[in-house]
């Protein structure tokens, strides 16, 4: 654009630049800003490009909360935003409250750039609108934070922290006292009191008056989390251990040795804190790579079990010995779902309990459930409706989170879900059995359940949109040569689920197709599953590999299908 029109719309933006600028209560990215916008002005066509994004509207509160890039400006996350969303959380509790209390708020952070700031501009902002707030003493695991909103009572519970996302982000997880993260109208309204701050400089912050919490909450955490594993069952079982440079690994290590097993072996350039992360290219064991040093640990010692936990220790990723491979390889999400469904199911249910998992994951879980006569629940993607399933038992998501204890954590809980698949581990080993062998079991009992997924990664949100247009202009009759008997459209509601963004295709010979777009990065996700029953265990291995043949046939269509 050029010519007068440019001129004003440069002017505004400037403008708003500077409003923003002189509104932060934060000096490094006040000088940040201050920089961008000098060059902008100066004709840096990047830097104006960069101005332009960073003032391209307040990082949107959603449903998970916040997340988004650290740096100056209303779409980065820092203090200026975060003291916003404080302000609108606590106006929001006021005003859901009961009359004349002033909210609790507990407030946790991990060990990622500023997680801390964050979090006590978050008490600030609590305890000047006359609330309760409750700070964690340390860069603790989410699952602790989730634990203790319950665990004190509290009306809400924040976690500073963006899991495992790249370095240079940061995130606000915001609970409700119910234990489970928001969930529609409550964002909603939670934005609209957002919306109503003008400027962070009329924000009452106090300089005290918060509480710091002190080693007795971790303490009750890691004494209700054991209570996950039987205390008669075995514990002769050899663990290698990573918590990806993230806030996992004291807590793992104490819970581990507190439920009566060895400390697991220490992957010791991955376990002290770090918010670069330095030996990864991506904080998240489902990426390739991520978890190399792991198994390489593995390899060195021999154990029976390699367990890595994200960042936020919120997820728990698993890998074994493959006898079809001679070596070690990770479990896929599912495989491990799948694994913690039958041990519960084994150690006991109760004809009232539930199983759920989302529509992305694997079922398997609803077949292991109807084997065992109790109720299986299909949910949206996220631990936000996991967690709301009435009666529920276990809950899990393909993304390696796992709900093993809901009366304790009502959110994915990567260090419950350790302990439980280590006593899954060592009560096979003391029967001469493995892991692998009871996927074999499933397997041969309720049908090789293959899963597979990828990502379409985009430049601009907008491809997301034209994508999914595309995809539903142009709905495919076949794919892989397979009949599509029903075609869901997620975003109407079709299949009973409420609405969401997303295409589900159910293919005549039962395979499934998903595809929708992340909730937390710049992509559409798609994930395949096919069935192949097993006629007799002698022919786990063939129906194996024409279930792998189906799944790539399906794969390399959707790609072409999906392709930009």
């Amino acid at each position: 654009m050029t010519g007068p029109e440019a001129t004003d719309n440069s002017e505004e933006l400037y403008a708003a630049a500077r409003a923003w600028r002189d509104d932060d209560p934060d000096p490094t990215t006040r000088a940040e800003l201050d920089t961008v916008l000098g060059r902008a002005s100066e004709g840096d066509a990047a830097a104006l490009a960069d101005l332009t994004d960073r003032m391209s509207g307040l990082l949107e509160f959603g449903t998970a909360g916040l997340r988004g890039a650290l740096g100056a400006g209303p779409n980065r996350m820092n203090r200026s935003v975060v003291i916003r969303a404080a302000a609108g959380l606590t106006a929001y509790l006021k005003d859901e409250g009961r009359a004349g209390e002033a909210p609790t708020v507990v407030v946790g952070f991990d060990a990622r750039y500023n997680s801390d700031v964050f979090a006590r501009d978050t008490a600030a902002v609590v305890v000047a609108a006359g609330g309760r707030a409750l700070l964690l003493p340390q860069p603790l695991p989410t699952p602790v934070l989730a634990f203790a909103i319950r665990h004190l009572g509290a009306d809400a519970g924040v976690m500073v922290t963006a899991s495992h996302n790249p370095p240079q982000d940061n995130g606000y997880k915001v609970y409700l006292g119910d234990g489970s993260q928001i969930v529609p109208p409550a964002d909603a309204q939670i934005a609209a009191h957002i919306s109503r701050v003008e400027r962070v400089g009329d924000v009452p912050r106090a300089v005290d008056g918060w509480d710091t919490l002190g080693d007795d909450l971790l303490r009750d955490y890691v004494e209700a989390v054991v209570t996950v594993v039987d205390p008669g069952s075995p514990r002769d079982l050899s663990v290698v251990h990573t918590s990806l440079h993230g806030v996992g690994h004291g807590t793992v290590h104490t819970a581990f040795v507190r439920a009566g097993f060895e400390a697991p072996v220490v992957v010791d350039e991955q376990a002290v804190p770090d918010p670069d992360f330095p030996t990864v290219a991506f904080p998240n064991p489902e990426e390739k790579g991520a978890i190399d040093l792991a198994l390489a640990r593995a390899r060195a010692v021999g154990c029976d079990l390699v367990i890595a936990n994200d960042p936020d220790a919120d997820r728990c990723a698993a890998a074994v010995v493959d006898p079809a491979l001679g070596d070690w390889r990770m479990l896929r999400g599912d495989e491990v779902g799948a694994l913690l469904g039958a041990h519960i199911v084994r150690r006991g249910v109760s004809r009232r309990d539930v199983f759920a998992c989302s529509i992305v994951s694997s079922r398997l879980l609803s077949s292991i459930a109807r084997s065992a006569g109790i109720a299986h629940e299909e949910t949206l993607t996220g631990f936000k409706w996991i967690s709301r399933v009435d009666r529920l038992r276990y809950g899990y998501e393909e993304a390696l989170g796992y709900c093993v204890a809901p009366q304790l954590v009502r959110d994915k809980d990567g260090i419950s879900a350790a302990l439980l698949l280590a006593e899954l581990a060592a009560t096979l080993k003391s029967e001469g059995r493995t892991l692998t062998d009871l996927l074999d079991d499933l397997a041969v009992e309720h049908g090789v359940h293959a899963t597979d997924s990828f990502s379409v990664r985009v430049s601009d949100l907008v491809q997301i949109d034209t994508l999914m247009a595309r995809l539903r202009a142009e709905k495919p009759s076949t794919v892989a040569g397979i009949q599509v008997a029903r075609t869901d459209d997620l975003s109407r509601g079709d299949g009973g689920l409420p609405s969401t963004e997303g295409l589900r295709y159910h293919l005549a010979d039962r395979s499934r197709i998903i595809v929708r777009p992340s909730g937390t990065e710049p992509k559409v996700k798609v994930y395949l599953e096919v069935i192949e029953p097993v006629a007799e265990a002698a022919a786990l291995g063939e129906s194996r590999a024409v279930a792998e043949t189906r799944l790539a046939r399906i794969r390399a269509d959707l790609e072409r299908l999906t392709s930009l």
